[in-house]
């Protein structure tokens, strides 16, 4: 599920009508419900999508503004799982949602259910939200289930954690 949210994250980002099957090839016999209905003609640009991007520059400068959304695992967002980095934690201010808890086997959770569990996270949609993991799957796969579950200002930081942990003058709590 993973791959497939990054595939939709970078195609929708580029203005193409794409979807999710939510449970793979046995979810053939139906349309997705977030299959967006077109009849102008498809021009593809950078950033028409329905979810945007964040770079390092922009999430630092509009911190206190958004919601992040922090899709890694919790020994990951304690600090304690470095996954490579020289410094671990989480950005100041991070909602912890990990990934795999979006996810009922490989399936995404029903979007009630997503919504439930980001508003408990207190990712509750009243600013934007920007997702992020270690290196972009996960944070897809996190913007997915946000426009899921009925948020309409999300962006990824795709370059994530990594990104973010690598630059010394960017805060880890």
């Amino acid at each position: 599920m993973t791959e497939a949210a990054r595939v939709w994250f970078i195609l929708q980002y580029f203005g193409l009508p794409v979807v999710v099957l939510n449970g793979g090839l046995a979810a053939l016999d139906r349309t997705p419900h977030q299959a967006p209905g077109r009849t102008e003609p498809l021009t593809l640009k950078p950033g028409s999508g329905m979810v945007g991007l964040k770079n390092r520059v922009g999430l630092k400068a509009e911190l206190e503004k958004i919601q992040v959304f922090d899709a890694r695992s919790a020994a990951e967002f304690r600090g304690e799982d470095l996954k490579g980095n020289a410094r671990g934690g989480h950005l100041p201010g991070a909602a912890h949602l990990s990934h795999d808890a979006l996810l009922d086997g490989t399936h995404l959770r029903p979007a009630a259910e997503i919504a439930g569990m980001l508003d408990a996270a207190g990712l509750d949609g009243s600013r934007p939200i920007v997702s992020h993991c270690n290196g972009g799957g996960r944070a897809a796969l996190a913007a997915l289930a946000a426009v899921l579950a009925g948020r309409d200002d999300v962006y990824v930081y795709y370059l994530s954690f990594a990104d973010w942990a690598a630059d010394e003058s960017c805060s880890i709590v």
